[in-house]
C-alpha cells in the first residue's frame, strides 16, 4: 500500500535524520528493514521504544557489523535493495566493508543514501556536530529571533529533519527513478548544512534585493512586522496573524474594527516597531477562544498557537485525520496525501529481532536456503533476556 509499494530499502540505525527519512519512506509504502546494533548504545534521547516514533512502520534485525557474518548478511540484503540509508561519519561504512564501492559492485542499481551534518568532504566533514551547528553555518540560525534578542534555535526541525531527512528522502526517490531508467545506481550525499542552505534560498533573494536585512526581528517574516506575529491573549494563550497581502490586512482591520485611515500604511517599515504595541494591547482584551470565534476561518490569516496536545483535537485536524493513534500514542499521520495509492496505518516501533524472529523478518528478503545457511553459521544470534 502507498505510492512506494514494492521499493526495498536497507536502513542502518542512527539518530535524527536517518530514522526520519526511513519513516517518511516507509509511511508511503516502501519496505524498509532497519539493521540495528546487537546491544543498545547511547544514541542521545533514550526512551521506551514505543515512544521513539521515528522508528515506526518497519521491522529491525540485530546485526554485529564488526563481524564477518554480520557484514556478509548486510551485503546480501543490500544486493536485493533499491536503496540504502546510513548516517555515520564519513569513512565508517567503508571501514565496515559496506561503503559505496563495496555495495555498488554487488548491486549496480543501488541508491546509496548518506546523511551527515557537514557532508562527505570539506574541512569540517569529520567533525562532530548537531542541528544547531549546521544551521548556524548555513546562515539560517542567525535569522531566527526577535529584535535585540539572541538567535533562537527552531528545535531541530531545520537541520535534522528538513535539511537532512527530507532532502535525503527526496534524493533517494530521485535516484531510484533514475536507476529504473538507466540501470545504474549512485551515491546521494545529503548534508544538513547543504539542505539548510537550500531552504534559505528565498531569504537570500530577499536580502540581495534589499527587501530584508540581517537584523533579526525587523523583516516581514521574523516578527518585525506587526501583521506577521504572535500575540498573547487575556488568558495567557497565544494567537498568530499573517495578513501580508493588502486585502487580507484590510479584512483583519475590518474585523478588529480598526479604521485604516487612523494608522500608518501597512508596508511603511519605519512604523512597524511602533505598530507592534496596538495589536498587542488589543489582543489582550479577549481570550484565545474569543479570538478564534471572531477570526478563525476568515481571510484575516489567523490561527491559534496550539501545543502538541491541543493540535490533535482541533476540529480541522480531526476532520483531515492529521493525527492518528498507534499503540495508544497520538502522532502525526503519514504525509502527503494520495488519492489512489493510499498508505496503510504504520505499525508501532519494533525492537531488533534475533533468532527465529529475525528469520521471519528476513523471509521477505531472502530465500529459505539462505536463511538456513545463516542459521547454521549463527549469523542471526538469539534473543537475549
Amino acid at each position: 500500500m502507498g505510492p512506494l509499494a514494492g521499493i526495498k530499502i536497507v536502513e542502518f540505525t542512527g539518530i535524527g535524520p536517518g530514522p526520519m527519512c526511513a519513516m517518511l519512506l516507509t509511511d508511503l509504502g516502501a519496505s524498509v528493514l532497519r539493521i540495528d546494533r546487537p546491544e543498545p548504545s547511547d544514541l542521545g534521547l533514550q526512551r521506551e521504544l514505543r515512544y521513539d516514533l521515528l522508528l515506526r512502520g518497519r521491522p529491525a534485525v540485530a546485526l554485529d557489523l564488526k563481524s564477518k557474518a554480520g557484514t556478509a548478511l548486510a551485503l546480501r540484503l543490500i544486493e536485493r535493495a533499491d536503496a540504502l540509508i546510513e548516517g555515520f561519519r564519513p569513512g565508517v561504512m567503508e571501514r565496515l566493508g559496506l561503503g559505496p564501492e563495496d555495495c555498488l559492485v554487488r548491486n549496480p542499481r543501488l541508491v546509496y543514501g548518506r546523511v551527515t551534518g557537514w557532508g562527505q568532504e570539506g574541512p569540517l566533514a569529520h567533525a562532530a556536530g548537531h542541528d544547531i551547528n549546521y544551521i548556524s553555518l548555513a546562515g539560517a540560525l542567525h535569522a531566527f529571533g526577535r529584535r535585540g534578542q539572541p538567535p533562537t534555535p527552531p528545535l531541530n526541525l531545520i537541520g535534522d529533519y528538513a535539511g537532512g531527512a527530507l532532502y535525503l528522502a527526496f534524493g533517494i526517490v530521485c535516484g531510484i527513478l533514475d536507476a529504473k531508467r538507466s540501470g545504474r545506481g549512485q551515491v546521494v550525499d545529503a548534508a544538513m548544512v547543504d539542505g539548510a542552505a537550500s531552504l534559505m534560498t528565498g531569504f537570500y533573494g530577499l536580502v540581495a534585493a534589499g527587501m530584508a536585512t540581517h537584523e533579526r526581528g525587523t523583516n516581514h517574516l521574523d516578527t518585525g512586522a506587526h501583521f506577521y506575529n504572535v500575540y498573547e491573549c487575556a488568558d495567557g494563550r497565544w494567537i498568530s496573524i499573517a495578513p501580508i497581502e493588502s486585502k487580507f490586512y484590510a479584512e483583519l482591520l475590518r474585523r478588529l474594527d480598526v479604521d485604516p485611515a487612523a494608522i500608518p500604511p501597512q508596508m511603511e517599515r519605519e512604523h512597524w516597531p511602533r505598530m507592534q504595541t496596538r495589536p498587542a494591547e488589543l489582543f489582550k482584551t479577549k481570550t484565545r477562544a474569543e479570538w478564534c470565534a471572531l477570526l478563525e476561518g476568515t481571510d484575516a490569516c489567523f490561527a491559534p498557537v496550539l501545543t502538541t496536545d491541543e493540535a490533535a483535537s482541533h476540529p480541522h485536524n480531526m476532520a483531515r485525520q492529521t493525527y492518528i493513534e498507534i499503540d495508544g500514542i497520538t502522532q502525526p499521520a503519514p504525509a502527503p496525501r494520495f488519492s489512489r495509492t493510499v498508505p496503510g496505518l504504520p505499525i508501532p516501533p519494533q525492537p531488533p529481532s534475533r533468532g527465529a524472529e529475525a528469520e521471519a523478518v528476513l523471509a521477505a528478503w531472502l530465500e529459505p536456503a539462505e536463511i538456513d545457511e545463516l542459521r547454521a553459521v549463527g549469523a542471526l544470534g538469539e534473543r537475549r533476556s
